[in-house]
Protein backbone atom coordinates (compact mmCIF):
# COMPACT_ATOMS: atom_id res chain seq x y z
CA UNK A 1 0.00 0.00 0.00
CA UNK A 2 1.30 3.04 -0.53
CA UNK A 3 1.78 6.64 1.50
CA UNK A 4 -1.18 8.12 -1.00
CA UNK A 5 -3.74 4.84 -0.48
CA UNK A 6 -2.80 4.79 3.05
CA UNK A 7 -3.55 8.59 3.49
CA UNK A 8 -6.81 8.51 1.82
CA UNK A 9 -8.31 5.52 3.43
CA UNK A 10 -10.21 6.48 6.21
CA UNK A 11 -9.56 6.01 9.90
CA UNK A 12 -12.55 6.55 11.80
CA UNK A 13 -13.70 7.40 14.97
CA UNK A 14 -14.36 4.88 18.30
CA UNK A 15 -16.97 6.49 20.67
CA UNK A 16 -17.29 5.28 24.04
CA UNK A 17 -20.20 6.47 26.41
CA UNK A 18 -19.45 5.90 30.28
CA UNK A 19 -20.31 7.11 33.63
CA UNK A 20 -18.58 8.28 36.24
CA UNK A 21 -20.44 10.02 39.56
CA UNK A 22 -22.99 11.64 37.71
CA UNK A 23 -20.32 12.47 34.91
CA UNK A 24 -20.73 11.32 30.95
CA UNK A 25 -17.45 10.26 30.20
CA UNK A 26 -16.77 10.17 26.05
CA UNK A 27 -13.71 8.75 25.26
CA UNK A 28 -12.79 9.14 21.63
CA UNK A 29 -10.27 7.35 19.57
CA UNK A 30 -9.55 7.94 15.91
CA UNK A 31 -9.79 10.84 14.24
CA UNK A 32 -12.73 13.96 14.07
CA UNK A 33 -13.47 15.40 10.70
CA UNK A 34 -16.74 15.37 8.15
CA UNK A 35 -16.37 11.71 7.85
CA UNK A 36 -16.45 11.08 11.59
CA UNK A 37 -18.40 14.03 13.09
CA UNK A 38 -21.82 12.72 13.15
CA UNK A 39 -20.63 10.11 15.55
CA UNK A 40 -20.02 12.45 18.30
CA UNK A 41 -22.56 14.86 17.64
CA UNK A 42 -24.75 12.01 18.37
CA UNK A 43 -22.82 11.42 21.38
CA UNK A 44 -23.02 14.55 22.62
CA UNK A 45 -26.55 15.01 22.46
CA UNK A 46 -28.17 16.61 25.56
CA UNK A 47 -31.79 16.45 24.38
CA UNK A 48 -33.78 16.46 27.24
CA UNK A 49 -31.24 15.98 30.01
CA UNK A 50 -31.25 18.75 32.74
CA UNK A 51 -27.55 20.24 33.98
CA UNK A 52 -25.80 17.88 31.44
CA UNK A 53 -21.81 17.12 32.61
CA UNK A 54 -19.78 15.68 30.26
CA UNK A 55 -16.11 15.16 29.70
CA UNK A 56 -14.79 14.40 26.71
CA UNK A 57 -11.61 12.07 26.62
CA UNK A 58 -9.34 13.30 23.72
CA UNK A 59 -6.28 11.18 25.05
CA UNK A 60 -6.60 8.81 21.62
CA UNK A 61 -7.52 11.65 19.38
CA UNK A 62 -4.53 11.95 16.68
CA UNK A 63 -6.43 14.64 14.27
CA UNK A 64 -9.08 17.03 14.31
CA UNK A 65 -10.33 19.33 11.49
CA UNK A 66 -12.51 22.71 12.17
CA UNK A 67 -15.79 20.62 12.25
CA UNK A 68 -14.31 18.58 14.74
CA UNK A 69 -13.94 22.27 16.63
CA UNK A 70 -17.11 23.32 15.32
CA UNK A 71 -18.76 20.19 17.04
CA UNK A 72 -17.17 20.67 19.95
CA UNK A 73 -18.51 24.44 19.59
CA UNK A 74 -21.91 23.71 19.79
CA UNK A 75 -21.73 21.24 21.96
CA UNK A 76 -20.63 23.62 24.56
CA UNK A 77 -23.19 26.30 23.80
CA UNK A 78 -25.98 23.38 24.17
CA UNK A 79 -24.45 21.62 27.29
CA UNK A 80 -24.43 25.33 28.91
CA UNK A 81 -27.98 26.48 27.52
CA UNK A 82 -28.86 23.42 29.51
CA UNK A 83 -27.33 24.43 32.54
CA UNK A 84 -24.21 21.97 32.45
CA UNK A 85 -20.79 22.11 31.59
CA UNK A 86 -18.41 20.29 28.63
CA UNK A 87 -14.63 19.56 29.78
CA UNK A 88 -12.09 18.31 27.16
CA UNK A 89 -9.40 15.74 28.90
CA UNK A 90 -6.13 14.79 27.96
CA UNK A 91 -5.77 16.45 24.62
CA UNK A 92 -2.51 15.01 22.90
CA UNK A 93 -0.47 17.60 21.51
CA UNK A 94 -1.51 17.82 17.91
CA UNK A 95 -5.67 18.24 18.98
CA UNK A 96 -4.40 20.79 22.15
CA UNK A 97 -2.16 22.48 18.42
CA UNK A 98 -5.89 23.18 16.82
CA UNK A 99 -7.37 24.03 20.24
CA UNK A 100 -5.34 26.83 20.94
CA UNK A 101 -4.83 27.96 17.56
CA UNK A 102 -8.71 28.76 17.17
CA UNK A 103 -8.57 29.76 20.90
CA UNK A 104 -11.61 26.92 22.28
CA UNK A 105 -8.91 26.15 24.85
CA UNK A 106 -10.57 29.70 25.79
CA UNK A 107 -13.91 29.00 25.75
CA UNK A 108 -14.24 25.47 27.02
CA UNK A 109 -12.03 23.93 30.05
CA UNK A 110 -9.44 22.23 28.88
CA UNK A 111 -7.92 19.77 31.57
CA UNK A 112 -4.62 17.96 31.30
CA UNK A 113 -5.77 14.72 32.24
CA UNK A 114 -8.90 12.73 32.75
CA UNK A 115 -8.19 12.91 35.80
CA UNK A 116 -8.25 16.51 36.44
CA UNK A 117 -11.31 16.98 34.33
CA UNK A 118 -13.31 14.83 36.57
CA UNK A 119 -13.08 16.71 39.71
CA UNK A 120 -13.93 19.68 41.27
Amino acid sequence: MTDVERAERPVGLSVVSTTTDRIRVITLAGEIDQHTGQELRRALDVSGTVRPRIVIDLRQVTFMDSSGVNTLIAAHQDITAAGGWLRLAAPTRTVRRVLHLVGVDELIDCRDTLRQALSA
